[in-house]
């Protein structure tokens, strides 16, 4: 296996010396025509899909990460139609000067190269991924998870069918193997990928990092706290938690650790008591425990073990802190925190103000719900993955952080002395 995958991503990284030198204009045609051509190929992607839905167990939340139909297809191909739509993120100079001598210096954003992305049950990273790496004028190499392996076939093959109608080497993308021993092999591609990028559990990520040799953006886990204050407006606090638990309880930006003032425990069982309608399962520390007890139904009420925070859910479950000031807020978020996305719901100014700059993570709320961390949402197209580290990048992941630079310097003859 690793024989054939060396020699593929060869040509992987051959295909990203070609395109290189594509157009805009082309580029934004071929994402334009694959996104017109979801719709043609809708039955066989869904059929696909359902064969990897029939193999997971209907009650494992992750089959929400996983389904893709009718309606998720055409939010993809509009994503894919934005994406063409944004500037090309290639060629921008960040810097010009003339130097002392004459020379002209410049610093210029160009591709990374060959990107590596491995990922978990989403299917829809698969054509998210393509895009954004494609208009970044990069190549890009995925190895997807076995849950969503048929899936993952059929859209490549898609990809691959467009690219060739273009004229574009259709090795501008690769579909590693199912197998596990292929993610070893993608993992130590040192010279085939420049780049990898984990997208999944906090399990997938630590993988990554530990055996990888081809550097590495940590990017997906998110262990996320809402931290509400003691000057926190309760509607609107009621309405922010509910919306961050409940929306999408399977994706990174949702709701893991509900941080609450111990001024305002009477007010808790009607800031949980939406989440009734969703059966939310709470884990609740000592203090919370008994405010909420005959409030909250018993069976989806329970003490709080350790291993219930700095969790990340990723279903309808969710834990409850109970502290006595915002610094003890801050500690308990600075020690579990994946930092990733944290909120606090506070009127007081200077309370929001102290929890938006000490805070550790890529993205800090004030009184609005973690939901909105996305790469859409922020307006920069289809995400490739929310960075939860400090180097390169941070945050949503999107054209911009998928190049690179180097510096260019044209001169007339210039020699430097000995």
């Amino acid at each position: 296996m690793k024989e054939t995958i060396i020699t593929q991503l060869s040509a992987v990284q051959q295909a990203s010396r070609e395109i290189i030198t594509l157009s805009d204009q082309t580029i934004n045609s071929l994402l334009l025509s694959l996104a017109d051509s979801i719709p043609a190929h809708r039955d066989s992607i869904l059929q696909a899909n359902r064969k990897d839905i029939e193999r997971m167990d209907p009650a494992d939340p992750m089959i929400d990460r996983l389904l893709l139909n009718a309606s998720r297809l055409d939010a993809i191909a509009a994503d894919i139609r934005n994406v063409a739509s944004l500037p090309s993120p290639l060629d921008a100079v960040l810097e010009e000067r003339v130097l002392p001598n004459g020379i002209n210096l410049k610093k210029v954003t160009v591709p990374i190269g060959v990107i590596g992305i491995i990922y978990e049950a989403r299917p829809n990273v698969t054509f998210d991924v393509f895009a954004l790496c494609l208009k970044s004028g990069n190549a890009t190499v995925l190895k997807g998870g076995s849950d969503a392996m048929y899936s993952n076939i059929a859209i490549v093959e898609l990809i691959h069918s467009v690219l060739k109608e273009h004229g574009i080497n259709p090795d501008t993308i690769y579909l590693l193997p199912a197998e596990r021993e292929a993610a070893a092999v993608m993992l130590n591609a040192v010279g085939y990928i420049d780049m990898i990028i984990p997208r999944g559990s906090q399990k997938l990520i630590d993988f990554v990092r530990n055996n990888a040799k081809v550097p590495v953006i940590e990017t997906g886990a998110g262990i996320v706290h809402t931290y509400f204050d003691k000057s926190g407006e309760l509607e609107l606090g009621t309405r922010i938690i509910f919306n961050a638990k409940t929306r999408r309880p399977s994706v990174c930006n949702a709701l893991d650790t509900l941080v609450i003032h111990r001024d305002r425990l009477s007010d808790l069982p009607a800031l949980v008591k939406p989440l009734l309608e969703k059966q939310v399962v709470l884990f609740a520390d000592e203090a919370s425990f008994s405010a909420l007890q005959g409030f909250y139904t018993d069976a989806l009420l329970h003490q709080a073990e350790p291993e219930h925070f700095g969790t990340e859910f990723l279903s309808l479950k969710m834990s409850v802190k109970t502290v006595s000031s915002i610094d003890e807020a801050l500690e308990h978020i600075a020690r579990y925190s994946s930092r990733h996305s944290e909120a606090i719901i506070a009127t007081d100014p200077e309370t929001t103000a102290t929890f938006l700059k000490r805070v550790d993570a890529a993205v800090v709320y004030a009184n609005t719900s973690t939901a909105f961390t996305d790469g859409a949402q922020f307006g920069l197209g289809a995400e490739i993955g929310i960075s939860t580290q400090k180097l390169h990048a941070r945050g949503p992941m999107a054209l911009k952080e998928l190049t690179t630079y180097k510096w260019i310097l044209e001169g007339n003859g210039q020699t430097r002395p000995a």
